[in-house]
């Protein structure tokens, strides 16, 4: 199994919104360099692996732009690595005024599977650049263009838009409208708002905003409300767990750890 897949889902949750300065606020008030969220994955009520985020201590360049250096990582452990042993590395640089892509990378080793791709963007023409490493060679063939959306956001930056959205705005079973780029082509679904719940981890009890998102048919999830997220309702606004109804049973990914965050995590008794 690709377990990155449920990571992905936690990934997938953004909006977007034409008031610049309202977002550039938000980011300086949420997000900072240095941070690291440590996640453990589980199937059921076994943990099968680890995975982490981590932004990067300095600022980087791309496109003229300062931008946040974000790497994702996941990894099976134990018996899990019997089925299908998983190392994955997600990583962008992510512009620190709205939260935009200059450029994504992904190097995946997934059981026999493997890929290394790196994808350049453009804002101001909307389009990405796909570059694609051989297998055997590990050099970068002929790239191929896409357009994109306007301002566009791949996963990794979808992972920090969702934590500036300003979720005082909803109220329950409010929808929001999910875009961005993945792969070779644009994606649009909608994600529906479920308010407020406390959520149980290894950290403590941390309140959280409650997302489920509208999940196409498919032969991995189990039903079209299949995923569920939880955001910490505070400050941050990180990922706490995902959880997904699958055809072999629940699996997801649960907060154990973190450091480096803008903001005290909030945690109740």
């Amino acid at each position: 199994m690709r377990w990155s897949l449920i990571v992905i889902i936690a990934l997938f949750f953004l909006s977007f919104t034409d008031e610049r300065k309202v977002k550039q606020a938000r980011v300086s008030a949420s997000i900072t360099t240095g941070e690291r969220l440590d996640y453990r994955m589980y199937l059921g009520y076994f943990t099968v692996g680890k995975g982490s985020t981590m932004t990067d201590k300095r600022l980087h360049i791309k496109n003229d732009r300062a931008c946040f250096k974000v790497d994702a990582y996941m990894e099976t452990l134990g018996m899990a690595t019997w089925i299908s042993k998983v190392n994955d590395n997600w990583g962008a640089y992510v512009d620190t005024t709205e939260l935009v892509t200059q450029e994504s990378y992904r190097k995946l080793h997934e059981g026999k599977y493997k890929l290394h791709e790196v994808i350049t963007y453009n804002p101001d023409s909307d389009i990405a650049v796909v570059n694609v490493a051989d297998k055997k060679t590990g050099k970068f063939g002929t790239p191929k263009v896409y357009s994109t959306p306007d301002r566009v956001r791949d996963i990794v930056a979808g992972f920090m838009y969702l934590r500036i959205i300003d979720f005082s705005k909803y109220k329950v079973k409010d929808t929001l409208t999910v875009s961005g780029f993945f792969e070779d082509k644009s994606y649009s679904f909608k994600i529906i708002y479920f308010g407020k719940e406390v959520v149980e981890t290894e950290v403590g009890k941390i309140p959280c905003h409650k997302l489920i998102p509208i999940m196409p048919d498919n032969e991995l999830f189990r039903g079209e409300n299949s995923i569920t997220a939880w955001l910490s309702a505070d400050g941050n606004q990180i990922p706490v767990k995902v959880d997904a109804k699958m055809f072999i049973g629940h699996a997801g990914t649960e907060l154990v750890a973190f450091k480096g965050l803008r903001n005290q995590l909030k945690i109740v008794q």
